[in-house]
């Protein structure tokens, strides 16, 4: 039978409030149910100056979401509520590994090696993956997405073994630039198998839901979400997972820095003025939460006219170059505003694996190599400044 949100109301009627007045859900605690692939999301308002003592509460509402017939899985998250009606930083939901013990390796399969933890003391990492590289942008339409999978693509064709997080759970891109269509499968109905094409291993909330389907979730849920697609997925061995990371610095971005090693960041930005300003929020906020600053790409740098090869600078030029020089920062290239990115990249055929051997695919394999030079260099900058112990 499926699952049906009424069902999932019933269920929680069953656990009681606090200091066992009423139910969750008659006392108005229960946020908006979203369910996806048999897994149940939900967050649960709690006050504010009690909500470290609700996790048995929080525990309760899964356990009883996890029995009914046909559910895989539940997130559960606690958002916790100050008088007045402001909304108070949500508490940290349970790292999904406690709910869901690790799946055991076959036995033909190597053991996966532990993700660096340079930069991240504390922050545990993804079995299997070796670097993950965050791909930001301060604010929307400056070509972040577009120049996230090329990048991976471009690290691809330089030999290394790549996959792809979508972590825009409002918008996630990759299911069409990718052309990667139905839904993912499980492993034991536990971990899920990634989308693949092209040679890239891929999640993304676009493979779980339709694309039509808005996202009406509170922070708690988002990272959540975020944390379910990083760490219950089968990624396997890899070298580099790039994670297109939403515009702005808000739930999404914290959540990666603070939970993930993360090797370093790419700041994509557009050469004008007001690109820049919110690319330096990008470039502070990593600053501030320790994760490396790789470098800086202008997208869209400049436009030749496909009929006459003249070169226009309409968003101006050089701007990313200079804010890179001015911050100390890695400048990584230049992107150009051209149609055949767009149109390739419409079509679910990105330019580095449509067009291999033309020059804006060159473009981005150059790109890809100095970030993965750059990613090298912080390791190594991370493994000197480990002091040695020596014994006499």
């Amino acid at each position: 039978m499926p699952i049906t949100k009424e069902s999932v109301i019933e269920r929680l009627k069953t656990v009681n409030g606090p200091d066992f007045t009423g139910n969750i859900v008659d006392l108005g605690m229960v946020s908006e149910i979203f369910i996806a692939d048999a897994k149940v999301f939900f967050s649960i308002t709690v006050p504010a100056a009690r909500a470290q003592e609700m996790e048995p509460l929080r525990a309760a509402a899964e356990r009883v979401v996890k029995a009914i017939p046909g559910v895989a899985g539940a997130v559960v998250a606690l958002t916790a509520e100050k008088k007045g009606g402001g909304m108070e930083a949500p508490v940290p939901p349970r790292q999904p590994s406690q709910a869901m013990p690790p799946r055991p390796a076959p036995a033909s399969q190597r053991p996966a090696p532990q993700a660096p933890a340079s930069h991240s003391h504390g922050k545990r990492g993804v079995p299997g993956i070796e670097a993950i590289i965050a791909v930001a942008s301060g604010k929307g339409g400056v070509g972040k997405s577009t120049t996230a999978v090329n990048l991976a693509l471009g690290l691809a064709a330089n030999g290394l073994k790549v996959g792809v997080l979508d972590a825009d759970i409002y918008g996630p891109s990759m299911p069409r630039l990718l052309n990667i269509h139905g839904r993912p499968q499980t492993v034991d109905g536990k971990v899920l198998k990634p989308m693949q094409n092209y040679g890239l291993k891929v999640m993304s909330m676009g493979f779980l839901v339709d694309e039509e389907t808005p996202m009406i979730w509170r922070g708690p849920m988002v990272m959540s979400a975020l944390t379910q697609m990083l760490r219950e997925v089968e990624w396997g061995p890899l070298d580099v997972l790039v994670v297109d990371m939403p515009p702005g610095t808000g739930d999404a971005q914290l959540t990666m820095a603070q939970q993930v090693p993360l090797a370093g960041a790419v700041i994509v930005s557009t050469p004008q003025d007001l690109a820049l300003i919110d690319a330096r929020k990008g470039l502070n906020m990593f600053r501030k939460v320790d994760v490396p600053l790789l470098g800086i790409v202008e997208n869209m740098s400049y436009f030749l006219a496909p009929d006459t090869g003249k070169r226009y600078d309409i968003f101006g030029h050089g701007g990313a170059r200079r804010e890179a020089e001015r911050l100390g920062v890695t400048f990584l290239g230049e992107v150009p505003l051209e149609m055949g990115i767009r149109e390739s990249s419409d079509a679910g055929a990105p330019v580095v694996v449509s067009k291999p051997d033309g020059a804006e695919a060159k473009i981005y394999r150059d790109i890809a190599a100095k970030v993965w030079d750059r990613v090298n260099e912080e390791r190594g900058a991370a493994e000197a400044a480990v002091p040695s112990i020596v014994f006499e």
